[in-house]
């Protein structure tokens, strides 16, 4: 059912900013410039900071993951050295930890393998903050994720798919990050209307969103702790919006 990350959007304060951040420390390109969002394209994954305006708002502080190539986490790790990052190593890879001006967790994980790009080339993780474990867990393994680590004590799970999605009760995790608040993703799935019937139990809201630059339509539903999920089509949305 669930084939890729499409959209990671968070939310900014101010969006020059932030790109000061992204583009000059991170080195990501735009592909897309509004007054109010920015979209940056990671991989098959896009990156959109947005200062709230509408609806869907797009995360607060919230923790996700970059992959860069093993050979290059050292530069990374010299890079932004200013920022003094945390690092952990977790068995074959290491990651380090930085917070961007408007608080969202960012890391940066070395991965042996990671293809032949350059510089930051996938988003790999994203941490939702829940209020019920076990409810969120429902929902996200209704649409295929498949659990791979519960820590009971820490009340978190990490469900595995495209992409790592990890559901925490209120936290601090690694280097204090927390789990984001109305998180905004949007999921490329084989038919989205069997994903929102997969999940009709437990969203609480349902919507159809039309794109107006080419009235290509896909479907949200805002799960029961306010993130919103989008459902898309990769051959009839575009992400950039």
């Amino acid at each position: 059912m669930l084939t890729a990350l499409s959209r990671l959007g968070l939310e900014v304060k101010y969006p020059d900013r932030a790109r000061s951040f992204y583009e000059g420390r991170l080195g990501l390109d735009p592909v897309s410039v509004f007054e109010t969002a920015v979209t940056y394209e990671i991989g098959d994954s896009y990156l959109v900071l947005r200062r709230p305006s509408g609806v869907p708002r797009g995360g607060l502080h919230t923790h996700f993951a970059f992959t860069t190539p093993a050979g290059e986490y050292d530069d990374w790790l010299t890079d932004l050295s200013d920022l003094d990052p945390e690092e952990h190593t977790f068995g074959s890879y290491r990651s380090l930890y930085v917070d961007d001006p408007d608080d969202h967790c960012v890391e940066i994980g070395g991965i042996d393998g990671d293809g032949d790009g350059t510089g930051l080339t996938s988003i790999f993780e994203v941490v939702l903050e829940v209020e019920d474990i076990g409810r969120a867990e429902e929902f996200y393994t209704a649409l295929g994720f498949d659990v791979v680590d519960r820590g009971d004590a820490r009340h978190r799970v990490r469900l595995r798919g495209p992409f790592d999605l990890e559901l925490w009760e209120p936290q601090l995790g690694l280097a204090d990050a927390r789990g984001g608040v109305h998180v905004d993703l949007a999921l490329v799935v084989d038919d989205p209307e069997e994903a929102v019937e997969a999940v009709d139990e437990w969203a609480t809201e349902t919507a159809v969103v039309v794109d107006p630059r080419d009235d290509s339509q896909s479907l949200r539903v805002r799960d029961p702790d306010c993130h919103d999920i989008t459902f898309v089509d990769a051959d009839d949305f575009d992400p950039r919006g």
